[in-house]
């Protein structure tokens, strides 16, 4: 929202989503200041603006994210950065709380304790309700744990880590056992690859002349296009969208909280909205994680 979308479209894709029972929105103050004439924040004014027009905010949860590089000098996790972040977030999004407040990346310049008491005074002022943390190591996350318990200060209830058919070994690995021993909620963001699980693109040459055409060389490989081939045969057999078939497979791990897959269309979100209701069947689910290996 705000590089390839546009404000009226993005209202467009927000009501629909709305009306089908997606209530949970996730952004980060920097989104999309890599698009030529943004400076940041324009995701969140844009969120901002449509639940103030359509009055919702109370039906929302809103998660956005501090830390990553707005400009050359604002960034990181520090604690005067984080209470200067959350105002202008809280104001972009016309809210006076965050549901969840993320560190978007993790920030080695800035003790730990530094940056989980700034949040136990957001949170006990009412401006964030939790906090969440994204790119993070397991190892940084136990240390954050441990410092956590030892002083009582606020620790990350969720974790957002980069997870979906084709890029697993990390999360299910790492984070996921790490998430099921600590009850700790995982957000997985690029649910469809950068749009390559959605079955468009069957080969390189589609890739080509695309907004993510840099980002989706990463899948363009024989193990993807296999995994492509699987999801459009599947969906085919189900006659329902591949994305639908990827999103599924995902939310069917015990270890995924929810999935986060952006959406450019009305058409696109209405995949979002029915790949919540989809379930495969045992068969499909071990055939998906065959090929996906």
């Amino acid at each position: 929202m705000g590089w390839t979308v546009d404000e009226n479209s993005s209202f467009e894709i927000l009501d629909h989503l709305y009306n089908g029972g997606i209530k949970f929105i996730d952004t980060a103050d920097i989104y999309s200041n890599w698009a030529p004439g943004n400076k940041g924040g324009e995701s969140e004014k844009i969120i901002g603006n449509w639940m103030a027009a359509r009055k919702n905010r109370s039906d929302m949860m809103i998660a956005t994210k501090v830390g990553g590089q707005v400009t050359r000098t604002e960034k990181g996790l520090s604690r005067d950065y984080i209470y200067t972040a959350v105002e202008r977030s809280l104001k972009r999004l016309k809210t006076d709380y965050i549901d969840v407040y993320q560190s978007h990346y993790d920030d080695n310049e800035t003790p730990i304790h530094e940056t989980l008491e700034a949040y136990e005074r957001l949170i006990r002022d009412g401006k964030v309700r939790v906090i969440g943390a994204s790119n993070f190591e397991v190892d940084r996350l136990k240390a954050t744990l441990s410092i956590s318990k030892r002083h009582d200060l606020p620790f990350y209830h969720l974790v957002q880590l980069k997870y979906n058919l084709f890029d697993r070994k990390d999360f299910e690995n790492n984070m996921a056992p790490f998430c099921l021993k600590h009850s700790i909620s995982s957000m997985c963001y690029r649910g469809l690859a950068d749009g390559f699980l959605s079955g468009k693109y069957k080969s390189q040459a589609d890739i080509i002349n695309t907004p993510r055409a840099e980002a989706l060389k990463h899948y363009c490989t024989k193990r993807g296009f296999k995994i492509v081939k699987v999801l459009l045969s599947l969906s085919k057999g189900r006659n329902v969208s591949a994305a639908q078939v990827a999103l599924a497979w995902l939310i069917s791990k015990t270890a995924v909280t929810c999935v986060v897959a952006s959406a450019t269309s009305v058409e696109q979100a209405e995949d979002l909205i029915a790949a919540g209701a989809l379930q495969l069947s045992k068969e499909e689910l071990l055939e998906l994680d065959n090929i996906s290996k």
